[in-house]
């Protein structure tokens, strides 16, 4: 298959369905960056096979999706089943995937020695000798989980929890909540009579740089932020 056209594959009831789309918009389509689905479609042909030009039956299309309508089928197929991916797109996912890790990483993981977070350039070169194969559609965190563990004999690395106590004055506390709270899970807060909120956040210990300073830019440097346990 040439990089103009790819497939899109789905198994279902023991028989296999394929659409043949446009590599980018159909990415774009998964991905719910456009809803257009004649767009991505080069042919409203379901196939069994789409090299071959081999066709599914409209029974196989009725028992396995209750309908024939190819437009509807490609719908299921394009966002169930799996899309093979051009060189260009696949080069792409996995760099960008490479960069979500690093920086999972980077925000919750410390150096042991000095309980501070490592650089990221500092994580992406260590990561290139282990040659770690990066999967674009396994989650980040799982494995940046796995490649933590095969870092640890030239990287120090630990992932630690830690809870911080977080005092907002009154003036700010509205427009500070909405950012501090994205940093980490609240398990206990507080509104106080003073308009000003205290709260305790559970967040990952390489976090700790980015809640004080999204802290002191919002609050103007009058927020408070200590780690108590």
């Amino acid at each position: 298959m040439s990089e103009k056209f790819t497939v899109a594959r789905l198994t279902k009831e023991n028989e296999h369905f394929e659409i043949l789309v446009k590599p980018q918009k159909a990415l774009d389509y998964r991905n719910d960056k456009i809803s257009g689905i004649t767009d991505v479609l080069a042919a409203e042909i379901i196939f069994s096979d789409a090299n071959k030009g081999t066709k599914v039956s409209e029974e196989a299309m009725r028992k396995a999706f209750g309908t024939t309508d190819p437009l509807k089928i490609a719908d299921t197929i394009l966002k169930k089943g799996t899309l093979q991916l051009t060189t260009e797109q696949r080069r792409k996912m996995i760099e960008d995937k490479r960069r979500q890790i690093i920086d999972f990483i980077a925000r919750q993981a410390v150096d042991p020695k000095t309980n501070l977070p490592h650089p990221p350039m500092r994580i992406e070169n260590a990561m290139e000798q282990i040659r770690y194969p990066i999967d674009p559609y396994k989650p980040v965190e799982e494995q940046a989980k796995e490649i933590v563990k095969l870092l640890r004999p030239i990287l120090p690395l630990k992932i630690e929890q830690i809870t911080v106590a977080v005092k907002i004055p009154a003036q700010y506390s509205a427009r500070a909540y909405g950012s501090v709270k994205t940093l980490g899970t609240i398990k206990r807060e507080e509104w106080r009579g003073d308009g000003s909120w205290y709260g305790e956040l559970e967040l990952p210990a390489g976090s700790y740089a980015s809640l004080l300073n999204k802290l002191g830019d919002v609050t103007k440097g009058s927020g408070e932020a200590k780690i108590i346990s």
